[in-house]
This record gives C-alpha cells, sequence and structure tokens, in this order.
C-alpha cells in the first residue's frame, strides 16, 4: 500500500506542474506578441509616412518625339515634297505593362480598328496565339519533359513556336489584327509612342476608339505625317525616299544614326536629297517629362521642348518647267519608238542650268528595258548613267588646242585629209573624203570634222605620222586629252549636291603588251573612246556659254524654314555660285570656239549639223554629237554580231550672246540609220519652254 502511495504522490506532483510550464510558455508567447505589436505601431507611427511615400514614390524620365520633316520647295515657291498629316492610332507603353495586358488590349482595340492593308507572318501568329493561357498551357504539356525543366525561356519559347506552327494556326480577320496590334505594342520600347494605325484610318475608327479610351489604357489618338508630292513625282528619283516607321533606320547605317541620337523605329531619307540633306530635313524631335508611379503606370506626360520642324529646302527647279522638260522628252522618245528609230534603246535624258551660276533648271530622265519595252521615269540618270558622246566635245578638243598652242586664233587651218593607218580601217568624217582639202577651227566645228580633230591632237601631243605605214604617240598622250577634257568638266565628278553621281567610264590607255593605243587617242579627240554624264556635258557646255568658268551644279538654293503660316519662309543660307576652275584661254580664243558653236547652227555649211535650231528664238549656240556604240544583252554576254547602234548628243545654250540657258540632252542606242533630229527636237522644246515661262 505504501508503494501504492508513494506512487500516486508522484503523479499528483508532475500533474501540478504542468500548469506552471503553460503558463511560463503563455507568459513568453505574450511577451513576444506585445514586443510585436509594439514594434509595429512604432513603425506605424513614427515611420507610416515615410513608407507611404516610398510606395507613391515616382520616377520620371524625358522621352523625344518626332517632328514634321522638312518641306522642299521650288524656285517659285511651289511645295514640291510636302507633310501630308494623316490621323492615327497611337499607344505608349508603360513600364509595368504586361503580356496579358498587351493581350487584352490588342483583342479589345481589334473591335474598333482594321489593318486589312497587313498580314501577320506565321511568328506573328504564333506569338499572339501563344499570349493566351488557354493555348500556351496545352502547348507547353506536349513539350518534351526536358525542354519544359529547361531554364533557359528563350528555348522554351522557340519550341513552343515550332510546335504550334506545326499544327497550322488559323486565326480571323479580327485575330489577325489583334496579332498585328499585338506584335507592334510587344516591340515598342517603354515610355515610347507608336503608332498602331496611321494609313487609311476612318472616321468610324476613330470614333469608336475615342468612345472606348477608359478601356483601351496606353491607347490614344495622335497625328501621324507622310510625304506628299502635290506638283507630281517627275523628279522623285532626285528627291529620293524616306524610310517607313517599321523599316526604321537602314541596317547598313545603323551605328551612325543610333550614336547621332536616333531611335531604331526613326524615319530617315535613305537616298538622294532625303538623305544627302537628313542632318537638316529631320528636325529636332520633342521632348517630354514622363512620370510614372512606383507599380510603373504612367502618371503625367509633360512637353519640356515642343521640337522644331525640319529645315526647308528651296531647290533651284521650276516645277512647271521641270514638267514640262520630262514631257518633251517622253513625247519626242515615244515617237523614236514609233518610228523604231529606239528599238534597242535604254532611255532618254535631258539637263537644263544656268551657266552663269550653276543652278539646275531641269532634269529629266527615262529608262527603258528594251527586251519588255517597259518604260519608267529616271532622272538620276543625268548624273549616274555614262555614254560615248561622240562630237558634241570637240568644243573642249578645240579649246584645249588653242589654250596650248597647237593652234592660234590667226592660224588654225589643219589639212582634211583622212588618216590612215596600219592594218586598221580608214579614220574619217561623215562627209566623203575630199569634200574638203583643208579647214579652220571654226569651220570644223560647223561641219563636225573627226579629221581635224585627229590632225589637231597628232600636232598638239607631238605624234609621228606616216599614211598607211607608221604613227608613234608618247606614252602621256592619253593624260594630255584627258587633263584638258577634265578641265571643261568632262571624265571627273561634277560635285553636284546629290549622292551617287558618277565620273564617267576611261577607257584602256594601253594594250596587253604595255604599247599605248595610238588609235584610240585619235578616237578621244573627237568623241569616240571615253564616256560621260549628261550633267558633265551641260557643265561643259555651260563653260563655254559663260567665258570659260567651269561651275559646280547645284540643286539646292537657300535653307530656311516655314512660317507658323505655313507659306512664308525665312532663309537662314543662300547657295553662293562655285566657280570650280577658270580656262586659261584669251578672248580671242574663246571667240574662236563660240563662234564655231553659232555656226553649227546658223552656219551656211550643207554639212552643218543643227541647222533645224536656226529659227529658234532667241538664238541659239550648240554642238551636235554622235558616236558608235553596240547593243548589250545581259543574258548574252558573250554576244557576238550585236546590233550596231549610235548615241545621238546635242549640247547647247541660249541666247548666243550673254546665255542664260545651257542644255544637254542624250538618245542612247539608235538604229544607225534612224537618227533623225530627236535631240534636236528635244533641245528646242526645252528652249522655247523655259523663254516662254521667263517672258
Amino acid at each position: 500500500m505504501d508503494f501504492f502511495r508513494k506512487n500516486s504522490g508522484t503523479g499528483s506532483k508532475n500533474q501540478s506542474s504542468t500548469p506552471v510550464r503553460m503558463k511560463i510558455i503563455l507568459c513568453v508567447i505574450f511577451i513576444l506578441f506585445a514586443t510585436l505589436i509594439g514594434q509595429l505601431a512604432y513603425l506605424q507611427l513614427d515611420y507610416g509616412s515615410r513608407f507611404k511615400s516610398e510606395v507613391q514614390k515616382s520616377n520620371s524620365a524625358v522621352v523625344s518625339s518626332q517632328v514634321p520633316r522638312g518641306v522642299m520647295y521650288d524656285t517659285k515657291g511651289r511645295v514640291l515634297v510636302g507633310n501630308k498629316a494623316n490621323n492615327a492610332i497611337t499607344y505608349t507603353k508603360s513600364a509595368s505593362t504586361t503580356s496579358d495586358q498587351a493581350y487584352t488590349v490588342s483583342n479589345a482595340l481589334s473591335n474598333y480598328i482594321k489593318l486589312s492593308d497587313e498580314k501577320p507572318t506565321e511568328q506573328q501568329k504564333a506569338d499572339f496565339y501563344l499570349a493566351n493561357p488557354q493555348n500556351s498551357k496545352p502547348a507547353l504539356a506536349k513539350l518534351p519533359k526536358s525542354i519544359r525543366d529547361s531554364q533557359d525561356q528563350s528555348l522554351i519559347n522557340e519550341k513552343l513556336g515550332e510546335e504550334v506552327k506545326k499544327q497550322g494556326i488559323k486565326l480571323t480577320p479580327k485575330q489577325k489584327t489583334a496579332a498585328l496590334i499585338f506584335n507592334k505594342i510587344s516591340g515598342a520600347y517603354t515610355l515610347s509612342t507608336i503608332y498602331l494605325k496611321n494609313k487609311n484610318l476612318t472616321n468610324t475608327e476613330i470614333a469608336q476608339v475615342g468612345e472606348h479610351l477608359s478601356e483601351l489604357p496606353g491607347v490614344g489618338i495622335g497625328t501621324d505625317w507622310q510625304r506628299s508630292y502635290p506638283n507630281g513625282s517627275s523628279i522623285q528619283s532626285i528627291i529620293g525616299s524616306v524610310s517607313s516607321e517599321k523599316s526604321g533606320l537602314p541596317s547598313d547605317n545603323l551605328q551612325y544614326y543610333l550614336t547621332n541620337g536616333y531611335s531604331r523605329n526613326d524615319r530617315v531619307g535613305t537616298s538622294y536629297l532625303e538623305q544627302e540633306y537628313e542632318p537638316l530635313l529631320k528636325g529636332t524631335k520633342s521632348t517630354s517629362k514622363v512620370t510614372t508611379k512606383g507599380n510603373g503606370d504612367i502618371q503625367q506626360t509633360k512637353t519640356v521642348y515642343k521640337g522644331q520642324a525640319g529645315a526647308s529646302l528651296i531647290l533651284t527647279l521650276d516645277a512647271k518647267y521641270q514638267k514640262k522638260v520630262q514631257a518633251d522628252l517622253k513625247r519626242v522618245y515615244s515617237s523614236a519608238l514609233a518610228s523604231g528609230a529606239a528599238h534597242y534603246s535604254n532611255g532618254a535624258y535631258a539637263v537644263a542650268m544656268n551657266p552663269k551660276t550653276g543652278a539646275l533648271l531641269a532634269i529629266a530622265g527615262l529608262n527603258r528595258d528594251p527586251k519588255k519595252n517597259k518604260m519608267t521615269e529616271n532622272a538620276l540618270g543625268v548624273i549616274n548613267q555614262s555614254f560615248v558622246m561622240g562630237s558634241a566635245v570637240k568644243g573642249a578638243t578645240v579649246g584645249g588646242g588653242l589654250i596650248n598652242k597647237a593652234i592660234t586664233p590667226t592660224n588654225s587651218t589643219l589639212p582634211d585629209t583622212a588618216i590612215y593607218l596600219p592594218g586598221s580601217p580608214v579614220k574619217k568624217s561623215v562627209y566623203p573624203i575630199g569634200t574638203f582639202s583643208a579647214l579652220d577651227a571654226e569651220t570644223a566645228l560647223e561641219v563636225s570634222s573627226n579629221i581635224y580633230m585627229m590632225h589637231l591632237a597628232m600636232k598638239w601631243v607631238h605624234a609621228k605620222y606616216v599614211p598607211k605605214s607608221y604613227i608613234s604617240m608618247p606614252r602621256n598622250s592619253f593624260d594630255v586629252l584627258r587633263r584638258n577634257f577634265n578641265m571643261f568638266g568632262l571624265g571627273q565628278k561634277t560635285g553636284v549636291d546629290l549622292p551617287g553621281e558618277v565620273a564617267g567610264i576611261q577607257g584602256k590607255s594601253f594594250n596587253s603588251k604595255g604599247n599605248i593605243l595610238s588609235g584610240s587617242v585619235l578616237d578621244l579627240a573627237y568623241g569616240n573612246y571615253d564616256a560621260y554624264t549628261p550633267i558633265q556635258m551641260v557643265q561643259y557646255v555651260s563653260t563655254v556659254a559663260n567665258g570659260g568658268y567651269r561651275m559646280q551644279p547645284y540643286i539646292v538654293q537657300s535653307v530656311g524654314k516655314t512660317g507658323t503660316n505655313g507659306k512664308q519662309i525665312y532663309i537662314d543660307y543662300n547657295k553662293e555660285p562655285n566657280v570650280q576652275q577658270r580656262i586659261p584661254w584669251t578672248p580671242d580664243e574663246l571667240n574662236i570656239v563660240q563662234q564655231g558653236f553659232y555656226r553649227v547652227v546658223h552656219g551656211t555649211n550643207s554639212w552643218g549639223t543643227a541647222h533645224p535650231l536656226k529659227g529658234v528664238k532667241p538664238s541659239v549656240s550648240g554642238k551636235t554629237g554622235t558616236a558608235q556604240t553596240y547593243y548589250y544583252d545581259p543574258s548574252k554576254p558573250h554576244q557576238k554580231n550585236a546590233p550596231e547602234l549610235i548615241n545621238s548628243t546635242f549640247v547647247g545654250y541660249a541666247p548666243s550672246k550673254n546665255p542664260d540657258l545651257a542644255v544637254a540632252v542624250v538618245f542612247p542606242g539608235l538604229d544607225p540609220d534612224g537618227e533623225g533630229t530627236y535631240t534636236l527636237q528635244v533641245a528646242k522644246a526645252m528652249i522655247q519652254d523655259y523663254y516662254s515661262l521667263h517672258k
């Protein structure tokens, strides 16, 4: 019994101690809770406002936006290239925008607008399809476990895309629009504003989007611009083009643009005047301070600088005259085609310039595919197409001979006997051998004597010649003649303010054995060897017209800015005429060349070549030319017996005294039996049109 009492007493003791331990534990828990509550109260009372401000703290960033591109005017103030304002649906991407939100906005917006002129790619369809969790989860489940467990999210996305593409994605027209919108939103930079639709936006679409803007976070209604050509697009190949927002910066100059403050989706000039004057035309972007909340949502947008529209360019071209010259060229060239004379021809070109200043007054060109008989406007060919010009360059040959004293104004007579070289066909003029026994320089220009120019060249370079048996030319003969042609602007770039100009083509100077091509030196002397561009030809004839000043051609006369009324132009810079070289001839030497050019049109010799221009008012002086060439078929690079053709040219100026208009016309690849007077017809129309507009 004692044993049991002892045990019973022990149990009673244990039971009595349990409440004590529980009390200690509860006491500790109470103290901890009290401490926690005290700490929370302390933080709330002393630091609550600070934490609240941290939660509500905002960030700010400066973003830039495009401004209208500079306008181009003709010399009379007519708009050649302007900006057409278009309504646009915009989207500004906040820092908190998620893929789910972009998907939701895209679907909602597709209820109100259509992007029917665009088609989503297969990748864009896949991205849109997978943005819906109901589609992405089943697709993910089909991937191998090794890929699903991969930490490489880009790999998972790639395999998901491949998987859904295999299945074939079928989207309704509305879903295709949503897919395109989703792609644009996903690719936008944070806080940047992009255009979701900026073409063919209807009033209904604008109204419906406007009514639902509260349901479309980030979406807005704005204005975009596009290049417009209110006076026609005949010189668009000279003006150039501008990239779209979609294509953005050209990949070949990407780093250049990025380092100069451009964004990847900025629109820039990609060719010719638009590219050449890009720094002026682009203007200065507007800047805005965008304030965002702590969660990334945009809180406020405040304009800091409204930006400056691009500079205005005033060109030397007259829109009305430009249209007439292009129409004249097309009309006459079409008649050459109709007659069969231009069956193999690949185009025609015409250019007009002020010989006193170098200002280009009109630039016209046609390009033609002889196989397809397809013709397109190609004014740019004036600076980037080269042709052997023939006798039109003889004024430079005679001028050089006078300057270098091979002939003189009082003693310019040379024999007009044909050139007989060993093993070569006779070298002669168009008229029969023996027509003239000797000629002076003025008459040689009037009747376009090839023989005279060859004798002049041999005397000039001190060649040794025995008919039918021997000719010896100094090794520098080509250099001597080419330096002279360069002085007049032939065979080198003119420096016109357009990118893409070519210098022409030089023929070979020596054969495979290192011997000078003596016969080709003679061909060069009368314009049947090297190739020049139409703009070089008009610069050359302008140099003759103005008394010997080689003027740099230019197409931009002034740079300024357009007033707020859109009409008044404030000039910041005017182009000053630039004399590239002064021809070192005497007045008497100049007079020989100018009189020769006058007699080409007004002379009485039956072999004169430009008599159809005799009745044109004001008086015209000039020089015609023909050069032998062949039809080249690119599909038959080793073609034999290619058709023989001629290049027909004319250079001239008016009035004959104190001229203010110089022209060059080139019709390459005409039938030798159908040369006609096509270049003279165009030149006549160009001169009459100019003075009818500038009375």
